[in-house]
């Protein structure tokens, strides 16, 4: 997983070389592509998005083909069509442009909705059905398609089947003065697309495609999805809220982010991060809303405040007294193992002994065999060597010292019998002077 963690971050390098100033742009369609999923740019022109897709294709070694949209672009044009030739005497299958790795739909708005409908069955289906016969395309399969937001005349809208298909929409947006500069002096006769190398291949993309599903997610990590993704169905200023296909493209989305921090485990820092741009092409505003004048990044981002702080109100999942859903990392980390991993029972936590750490709640997990006594939590540190959470060597299931483990301790129900006992005794002396944290 680490290789391919690598490699994805290797074409984000290459990506950079030649689109200056979008580094958050880039990693994030590199991420949708890891998931698996399509992505829809909605810019205006000359910002780079050709150049983009050509960059990303050229780095990960994909064919690329790209369809300029206009009104008289036909449905055969990309699923393609049968010819009768003559010297054969029969009809011939000639491909249309959707048979490649990568395919560019430019001002995918300026076509009629017929031709957008064409592209249905294989965003979705990854084939092609012409004259009763289905062909597969090419694996991978992957969609940028753009639309301008500006100048609607002659445009057609998407159809809302279709939108719902892109897993992610977002906007490049001008570079910075310090990139657009940069960009200037670095104009020369050498085509800036000859800067990328070519670190990956197609079966490389798809090996790391296929790993993303062994990303672990906790229970409360998926309820927390859920949560985000109903609230903007009940929310007042949505007439239109996220769809489950939403739901599937924030679990991907996720897990990807987090294979592409280098780490087996979504913590929710990854679930808020990936939030807006899975749902903001996936919901409608209310008219009250627009006469507010309110944006949907405005009511996605209360939405994601409103429920993490209702999570943390509620504390624990079930059980009064327990942390709360948002509280200090290594507390949850902490909690977890008690509950789960070190007693070797519950939660989808490890057997104890097996040298492995329960998942460690909302935040994540850990390993035993590979964790050095640090643990990775969406760009946090969280130090597992913190008083009242020992590391003592030949304890591989690193049960905590924590206050409901000690009434354990005092009331001899400790797990591990009477070794567990003055086990949990001794590491509660060397943590008690740090207090509980």
């Amino acid at each position: 997983m680490e290789a391919g963690s690598q490699a994805a971050r290797d074409v984000i390098g290459q990506v950079e070389k030649v689109i200056l100033g979008k580094e958050e742009r880039i990693r994030e369609i590199m991420t949708a592509f890891l998931a698996g999923g399509h992505v829809l740019l909605e810019d205006i022109p000359g910002v780079g998005k050709t150049t983009l897709a050509m960059a990303f294709s050229r780095a990960m070694g994909l064919s690329y083909r790209r369809v300029q949209f206009t009104p008289d672009v036909l449905p055969s044009d990309l699923t393609g069509f049968s010819i009768y030739r003559r010297e054969k005497e029969k009809f011939v299958y000639q491909p249309g442009s959707v048979f490649c790795n990568l395919l560019l739909a430019d001002e995918i708005n300026r076509t009629s909705p017929k031709t957008q409908s064409a592209l249905l069955e294989v965003m979705e289906e990854r084939r092609v059905t012409v004259d009763g016969v289905t062909r597969e395309v090419p694996a991978p399969f992957l969609v940028i398609a753009t639309q301008n937001p500006a100048g609607s005349t002659g445009t057609q809208y998407l159809p809302e089947a279709q939108v719902d298909r892109f897993m992610v929409s977002l906007s490049l947006g001008y570079p910075d003065f310090e990139s657009e500069l940069a960009m200037a002096k670095s104009i020369s006769a050498e085509d800036r697309l000859e800067k990328v190398e070519t670190v990956l291949d197609d079966r490389t993309l798809l090996k790391m495609q296929e790993e993303i599903h062994d990303v672990f997610v906790r229970d409360r990590v998926y309820a927390y999805i859920l949560e985000l993704i109903r609230a903007t169905r009940e929310n007042p200023h949505f007439e239109r809220g996220a769809s489950p296909r939403g739901t599937i493209a924030l679990v991907k989305m996720a897990k990807a982010a987090a294979y592409l921090a280098g780490r087996d485990y979504v913590t929710p820092a990854d679930v808020e991060e990936q939030f807006y741009y899975v749902s903001a092409h996936r919901v409608m505003l209310s008219g009250a809303a627009l006469m507010e004048g309110l944006s949907d990044r405005q009511v996605l981002e209360e939405i994601t405040g409103r429920v993490r702080k209702r999570l943390w109100e509620r504390g624990g999942v079930h059980e009064k007294g327990g942390p709360s859903y948002f509280d200090t990392p290594h507390r949850l980390h902490r909690w977890d193992i008690r509950r789960s991993g070190a007693h070797g029972a519950g939660g989808g936590g490890a057997p104890a002994g097996r040298g492995h750490v329960a998942p460690g709640g909302l935040y994540g997990r850990t390993s035993g065999a590979a964790d050095t006594g640090r643990q990775d939590l969406g760009g946090q540190r969280a130090d597992l060597s913190v008083p009242g959470h020992s590391e003592k060597p030949g304890n591989p299931s690193r049960e905590p010292v924590c206050g409901p483990y000690r009434e354990q301790i005092r009331g001899g129900r400790a797990p591990g019998g009477q070794e567990g006992i003055r086990r949990s005794h001794a590491w509660r002396e060397q943590a008690v002077g740090g207090g509980e944290g």
